[in-house]
């Protein structure tokens, strides 16, 4: 693995455009001054041998992940999650019904010398998915054209809406996300899965939640149109979900109409899985030790909220200093993971985010920031693997 630096296509910018990237919230480089969020100028080499091994590492992970979940409904676990209690038969409903999921991304610790260690499962509502299926893949198409990708992305999404397609209760899927996200990033993605969804031969629909309807008389969630919404898809938290009012008929509507992601994977998307992980699987090399509530035996650790995201409310506790970052999370409590600080490559740090489609591994979008947290500041820079 390694970082190299190459010259940008000329009018990358359109090209990128033409391709679905309407976002362009800048990122921040090791010196503060800021540079685009796709950044062409440089990006990282892998070999194969060591792709397949982190390939092979995320398939382990994935299902260490659905026998945590098993674990946690069959304990009845739900507590130390800081999910409402009124969610939790709910939430058992949906994993013992086997209520279809679609993606997820595994962020990891990765540095070429040793296994990949996972920071945390963004299993619910990911993104960075565009980046990673389509402009990084032409990049290497257009710079590259002899060198390999690990990237199977569009292929897996679109034949994995093929396989889910029996357990939806109709033809129709409806694509929804928040109409507050201003940055254009939950459009970018949600539009991209939708066309997924349309090439596996799913009518689709988008609308933002804030214009779903509740039918009182058909007990139903209905559209602008007022027809009844079959499927679901949407790019908004599970926890935020059942935060809101609605939250109840959401569960409540299961599975008549069914939510994608599933409502089981509130579970893996909450940091508290990683503690529940490595209980489960003590000294496993992808993983670091991590607790709830409490910091243990760790003199070093990084302390995230539950339900935290984009790097917010996170402390850092290392030899002989302490920082954090702001946010409006936390109160559902904490999870105490061993510090394990991001490698440097010519003073970046890349989190790699390794993509799971069904139960397959899928490829690997790369993120990177000049400090210790992976936050709405880093850039998406690509990949390749020489031939």
């Amino acid at each position: 693995m390694r970082r190299e630096r190459s010259t940008p296509r000329p009018g990358w910018q359109k090209i990128i455009a033409d391709q679905g990237m309407c976002f362009d919230t800048p990122a921040a480089s090791a010196d503060g001054s800021m540079r685009p969020y796709w950044d062409e100028s440089v990006h990282y080499v892998f070999e194969m041998d060591e792709v397949l091994s982190i390939e092979a590492s995320v398939e382990v992970l994935h299902s260490m992940c659905l026998e945590a979940v098993e674990n946690v409904v069959l304990t009845e676990r739900y507590r130390d999650f800081g999910l409402p209690e009124w969610s939790w038969p709910h939430i058992e409903k949906s994993w013992r019904r086997s209520d279809p999921h679609l993606y997820g991304r595994f962020d990891l610790r990765y540095d070429g010398r040793r296994p990949p260690v996972l920071l945390e499962y963004n299993a619910d509502t990911p993104t960075s998915l565009l980046e990673a299926a389509i402009l990084q893949w032409y990049w290497k198409t257009d710079v590259f054209p002899a060198d390999d990708q690990w990237n199977s992305l569009h292929e897996k999404l679109v034949e994995r809406w093929k396989e889910i397609q029996d357990q939806l209760p109709g033809n129709e899927a409806h694509f929804t996300w928040s109409s507050a996200d201003t940055s254009g990033e939950d459009n970018v993605t949600l539009a991209y899965l939708q066309e997924c969804a349309a090439e596996a031969g799913l009518n689709t629909v988008g609308l933002a939640i804030e214009q779903l309807g509740w039918d009182r008389d058909l007990n139903r969630f209905v559209d602008l149109e007022e027809a009844p919404i079959s499927t679901l898809f949407k790019l908004y938290p599970w926890e935020w979900v059942l935060d809101d009012e609605f939250g109840k008929y959401a569960a409540e509507s299961l599975p008549e109409t069914m939510w994608i992601e599933p409502l089981w994977k509130s579970l893996l998307s909450n940091k508290a899985i990683l503690a529940v992980l490595w209980e489960m699987y003590p000294g496993h090399p992808n993983l670091l030790p991590a607790y709830i509530d409490d910091p243990h035996e760790l003199t070093e650790y990084v302390r995230k909220p539950k339900l935290g995201r984009e790097g917010a409310n996170v402390t850092i506790v290392g030899a002989g200093y302490e920082t954090q970052t702001g946010g409006v999370y936390g109160e559902e409590g904490y999870v105490y993971q061993l510090l394990d600080p991001l490698p440097q490559f010519d003073d970046m740090r890349p989190a790699l985010g390794a993509w799971i489609v069904g139960d397959e591994s899928a490829g690997l979008g790369i993120r990177e920031t000049s400090g210790l947290v992976t936050d709405n500041g880093a850039a998406f820079v690509p990949h390749r693997i020489p031939q």
